[in-house]
């Protein structure tokens, strides 16, 4: 179903039409003149006056529209426009939007709306004192699947909200960036610029997902994140992810390239618990799904610059006000105060046709930015191998090389139980073994711990299995694991963590010591042994999917999770393969296997505490479990601690029994 928006129509005889100026007639300058042209046509405007030191080809403008090289030579000529229309390089739409609000007029000002966010506080002061109106153009913001969405989301029908995310893999080539001197700048001769994929081209992404989870102010932000590279030849971004963080509610997730093997069009989803709305922002498509199905309807959109008049004609709201453009100028200001760009190195691109209309591909970015979207997490957060080295606590070393590397989790979306965790843990060749944040199971975190039932609190992240639902269910029970100090000694490192609740109750207060050291056959072992133990004066119970009803789901405490595994072989010394393996009790347990190509082995050696079932998947997903409580919950009471300790050999190469003898003890 299509929707059509009213268009105004002619003006009454004898009303004075609203006078245009159009500052910047080429680039989307040209797609305002041909606005212009239709709204002029309808009887709606008139433009007076243009100001471009290129001026438009000879006879594309009627005999009776001025041409200036500046707006300061258009102001001061007398031609006293109503409306200023500005379409210019980002550096120039504060000055120049200060110069037509001191003169009387009100501003259309093309997006970004400044290139720094005191830029943005000076527009506004200025807007004010001159009771002038000024609208930014994010035209995604007139498209009237905005209302509807915010319908459904206010009358539940996505469930509870768990998070926003913008999408956007688009092309550019190097003629793209060779198009102007201030095209791919962050500064030119000291002047903000800021020019990059997430402030220009898919800005508008980022400026509608802000919109539609109602993020409209600076001051509704409590952090902004920014994980920022570059492929192209330039200073600014072109590939990116961005974490709004708001001070109530879910965060806005963008993830952005330029450097996509095709361009798609770009979207903003509404991640819920009990569907997801996708809004492709340049087609204004709006498709729900939820258990029923999924819709599909197709809007119209309100023109900004119609909308600007009807605002000055009767006291229509902007659709896109420059104090609604507050939250994206956070945006902004992160960017331009982050640390350059990092470049992507040579191997992870592949440029695609020759001369000026090269473009670079980087690898695997689609599946990357899916990845970042549904985990709400960085680049650099999920491991792309081109990515900066995650923000980590602590490094191992063995022989001088780096093995793993523990992550904080600190920062990552709620519903994904935050907590700390390895990864990348690689063997001493470099091939990975962990994951983290897989599409499957983005609350899988590398190598760690974590329990799905912690008197009631979700400690491993995305849905519950309730016995009374008989399946998992979304619900607000995640909670958080908080690291309170390390103690590093040498190859070994202790830690104290708390299990907080959702609302920061103590639940168990954890001591975790890993240790790590070369082994034999050019392998290495890494152990962790936690003890866990309640954090006040009652019981607390230690829980899994098992536990609660779930047959043969008893995963919990100890957890690996792998990359995808080509020909595995896992195996302990009675059984062989996965449906034989899980649930059994064994001394080891061997998983070998192509990883991305690389053979390699890991050996998990059963607790000495206790032998604790064997959690395996191979054929869903890759992962291993020591299980803590496999079909009853564990119950702790005060005073009362329980240990596991689980030693884990990584190897290159398909290791044989008698190396999984002499590594695990067991010959």
């Amino acid at each position: 179903m299509v929707r059509t928006a009213q268009t105004h129509g002619p003006k009454p005889a004898g009303t004075t039409l609203p006078r245009i100026a159009l500052v910047g007639v080429h680039g989307f300058g040209t797609h305002h003149l041909r606005n212009l042209d239709r709204l002029e046509a309808a009887g709606a405007l008139k433009l007076v006056a243009v100001a471009d030191p290129n001026p438009p080809e000879a006879g594309r403008l009627g005999d009776d529209v001025a041409v200036f090289n500046t707006l300061d030579d258009l102001l001061a000529a007398g031609t006293t426009p109503d409306v200023v229309i500005i379409a210019t390089p980002i550096q120039t739409h504060a000055p120049l939007g200060l110069a037509a609000l001191a003169a009387g007029a009100d501003v259309y000002l093309e997006k970004p709306t400044a290139a720094s966010m005191a830029q943005f506080h000076e527009l506004r002061d200025a807007a004010a004192a001159a009771g002038g109106a000024v609208q930014v153009g994010f035209q995604s913001l007139g498209s009237l699947a905005l209302p509807a969405l915010a319908a459904v989301i206010s009358d539940g029908g996505l469930g509870t909200i768990r998070g926003y995310s913008a999408t956007g893999t688009w092309l550019r080539d190097k003629a793209y960036y060779q198009r102007s001197r201030w095209a791919g700048k962050r500064t030119i001769n000291g002047v903000d610029v800021v020019d990059g994929v997430t402030t220009n081209p898919l800005a508008h992404s980022i400026t509608t997902a802000l919109r539609i989870a109602g993020i409209l102010s600076a001051d509704a932000i409590d952090a902004v994140e920014t994980d920022l590279y570059r492929a192209h030849d330039i200073e600014g971004d072109d590939t990116s992810t961005v974490r709004i963080t708001p001070k109530e509610g879910p965060a806005v997730v963008s993830a952005l390239t330029v450097c996509a093997p095709e361009q798609t069009d770009p979207f903003v989803t509404v991640h819920g618990t009990a569907g997801t709305a996708v809004f492709h922002y340049t087609e204004d498509i709006l498709e729900i799904t939820t258990a029923d199905g999924t819709t599909s309807e197709t809007f119209a959109r309100t023109d900004l610059l119609e909308n600007l008049l009807a605002h000055r004609a009767d006291g229509t709201a902007l659709l896109s006000s420059l104090e609604n453009s507050g939250a994206f100028m956070s945006v902004l200001e992160a960017v331009r105060t982050a640390e350059d760009p990092h470049r992507i190195a040579p191997e992870h691109i592949e440029w695609v046709g020759e001369g000026a209309a090269a473009h670079p591909v980087v690898a695997d970015i689609a599946s990357w930015i899916e990845r970042a979207t549904a985990a709400q997490a960085t680049f650099s957060e999920l491991g792309a191998p081109w990515a900066r080295p995650a923000t980590a606590t602590d490094a191992m070393e063995v022989s001088g090389t780096e093995v793993a590397r523990e992550i904080s989790g600190a920062r990552l979306a709620r519903t994904l139980s935050p907590r700390p965790y390895l990864h990348p843990v690689t063997t001493l060749a470099g091939t990975i073994v962990t994951d983290a944040m897989p599409l499957d199971h983005v609350w899988h975190l590398g190598a760690g711990v974590a329990l799905q039932d912690v008197n009631g609190v979700n400690f491993w992240g995305g849905r519950t299995y309730r016995r009374e639902h008989g399946e998992y269910v979304w619900r607000p029970d995640h909670g958080r694991i908080k690291r309170t100090s390390s103690v590093p000694n040498g190859t070994s490192r202790t830690e104290e963590l708390l299990w907080l609740g959702p609302d920061g109750t103590e639940i168990l207060h954890e001591t975790r010591r890993w240790s790590w050291q070369p082994a034999e056959d050019g392998a290495w072992t890494l152990t962790l042994s936690f003890t866990l133990a309640p954090a006040g004066t009652d019981s607390v119970s230690l829980g899994s999917p098992g536990s609660n009803g779930r047959e043969a789901g008893g995963y919990g405490g100890f957890f690996w999770r792998l990359p995808a595994v080509d020909n595995a072989h896992i195996r302990t010394p009675s059984a062989s393969g996965e449906d034989a393996v899980h649930g059994s009790r064994a001394p080891w347990l061997a998983w070998s296997g192509d990883f991305s190509g690389k053979p390699a082995t890991l050996v998990f050696t059963t607790p000495p505490e206790a032998t604790d079932p064997w959690f395996v998947r191979s054929a869903g997903y890759p992962g291993v479990g020591s299980s803590l409580a496999w079909d009853a919950a564990v119950v702790l009471e005060p005073g009362e601690t329980i240990t596991r300790t689980i030693t884990v050999t990584i190897a290159d190469g398909l290791a044989t029994d008698d190396q999984i003898k002499k590594w695990t003890g067991t010959e």
